[in-house]
């Protein structure tokens, strides 16, 4: 499917799973060379920068949050000339949804519109999508305050596959995104030599948007370490505590076990048994024994 935006000189074409007749449209109304043409019709695994003649391709990968049917990045190639934008994409973006009804204003390009060109809407379209991954990136950090409360009301045990479930959203977001450093530094010459020395300026702001996600990206990375590091310690103590409860509970028991199973020994002779009152006189043996190993247990502060 192909939908045109147009505000004066500037056209943004807009394909989503184009079909091989809508790539052959493009490739003759815009002068695509065919090769480039037919890497249009399926993704690419590998993000990449090219010039052919007075069109730049590029290929980025954003990240997308998790969910049970999608996976975690999104695709979209560029094609960008002076007059036009072509993008490609193979599933529903919501920033590029956004960015379209937001394309009939004039500021949306950054600059005065009489000197815009394919480059100018490039850069603020990628802008719109590194602000929408800000979004999603305070998205994460709301989770893992959530998850922070949840750790420290006792919920350790559970928060332990939230905690993996977020930082495999966080990997996926650094892993879609850590080639976007050496793309965009690669445009940035190409668009120098093809739109003229003005984009650096573009080009820098850009570079910045992306560089403000690449450092929340570590920030939250930072707070989940430090967040699954405090977890398992709280789940280390737990679990310690438990082990130490039951020491001494097996300690305890084992004397009165003992003793037990010395009076139930099948001799001729045993000392108590038979006297008068012998089994509250061993039962109280074993209570004053137990009773003792408590005490002692609570003079060492060791329950």
């Amino acid at each position: 499917m192909i939908t045109r935006h147009t505000q004066r000189t500037v056209t943004w074409i807009d394909c989503v799973s184009p079909t091989p007749a809508e790539v052959r449209q493009l490739m003759y109304e815009f002068g695509i060379d065919p090769a480039l043409a037919e890497e249009l019709l399926l993704p690419s695994f590998k993000p990449r920068v090219e010039r052919r003649s007075d069109l730049l391709f590029v290929i980025l990968h954003f990240p997308v949050l998790r969910t049970a049917h999608q996976h975690p990045e999104q695709e979209i190639d560029f094609l960008i000339g002076k007059d036009f934008l072509i993008t490609v994409r193979y599933e529903q973006i919501d920033p590029l949804h956004a960015f379209a009804k937001a394309f009939a204003v004039e500021e949306v390009l950054g600059t005065n519109a009489a000197t815009a060109h394919g480059g100018h809407l490039f850069v603020a379209m990628v802008r719109n999508v590194y602000q929408a991954l800000g979004d999603e990136c305070d998205t994460i950090r709301r989770r893992l305050r959530d998850i922070e409360e949840h750790i420290f009301s006792g919920e350790e045990r559970t928060m332990v596959a939230h905690l993996s479930q977020t930082g495999r959203i966080i990997h996926d977001f650094r892993q879609s995104l850590v080639s976007h450093d050496e793309m965009l530094a690669s445009l940035e010459p190409a668009g120098i030599r093809l739109f003229g020395q003005e984009f650096s300026y573009h080009m820098r702001i850009l570079i910045g948007s992306y560089q403000r996600i690449e450092r929340t990206l570590e920030n939250l990375y930072g707070s989940l370490a430090e967040l699954r590091e405090t977890n398992n310690s709280l789940l280390s103590t737990k679990q310690n505590e438990t082990m130490k409860n039951l020491t001494i509970m097996a300690f305890v028991t084992f004397p009165l076990t003992l003793i037990s199973s010395i009076f139930g020994m099948n001799t001729k002779y045993l000392p108590i048994v038979g006297m008068p009152g012998d089994f509250w006189i061993i039962i109280g043996a074993m209570a004053v024994i137990a009773c003792s190993l408590f005490l002692f247990f609570r003079h060492k502060h060791w329950i």
